[in-house]
């Protein structure tokens, strides 16, 4: 319940709205269905009208965020071609996080549904963390599981160093996918 009465659900979304455009931090459905008095399925349904609406809210690893002018963005971004088992997920994550860099997302080129993009925003071992202990709790697949380990992903950095040391530590660990190792 919210101040100590039931609402209805146009209030009830109007209140995480503006809850998810106050919050500095992720807010997780399970927070969000708790602090409401609903079940995470209503604030699953919830987020999606939201969405339907324009809002820009997003869904990452670590939960909902909205997306608004004054959130920090990084000068520089550049999308990376990566091929390794999901075994070695935790070593590439944390190779880019470790060099300061932020992982917006994880693409796959799916045969069927074409470019299936998820959001992962991981900017710290702490976050890259969470993400993996997520799916080994949940026993969820990683996207890469549908191309045999070739994904991509969105680096954002506040210098184009940070992504070349990124792109250098990631072909050292043979992680990075180039011509020679797309054969794999």
């Amino acid at each position: 319940m919210i101040d100590g009465r039931k609402k209805s659900a146009e209030e009830r979304r109007s209140f995480i709205l503006n809850w998810l455009k106050e919050s500095t931090e992720p807010l997780t459905g399970q927070m969000i269905a708790e602090k409401t008095n609903v079940s995470r399925q209503v604030i699953v349904q919830d987020i999606s009208l939201l969405k339907a609406k324009d809002e820009p809210i997003m869904a990452t690893s670590q939960g909902y965020i909205f997306f608004n002018d004054q959130q920090p963005t990084y000068p520089h971004k550049r999308i990376i071609a990566c091929q390794h088992t999901p075994q070695q997920t935790l070593d590439e994550l944390l190779i880019m996080v470790d060099n300061g860099v932020h992982v917006r997302d994880v693409i796959v080129e799916h045969p069927i549904y074409g470019e299936l993009i998820a959001s992962l925003m991981l900017k710290n071992r702490r976050e890259v963390n969470q993400f993996i202990d997520k799916m080994d709790k949940t026993n969820a697949s990683y996207l890469s599981d549908l191309t045999e380990g070739v994904h991509l992903h969105t680096l954002e950095a506040e210098t184009t160093e940070q992504l070349d040391e990124v792109s250098d530590a990631l072909e050292k660990a043979g992680f990075l996918l180039s011509e020679q190792n797309s054969s794999r």
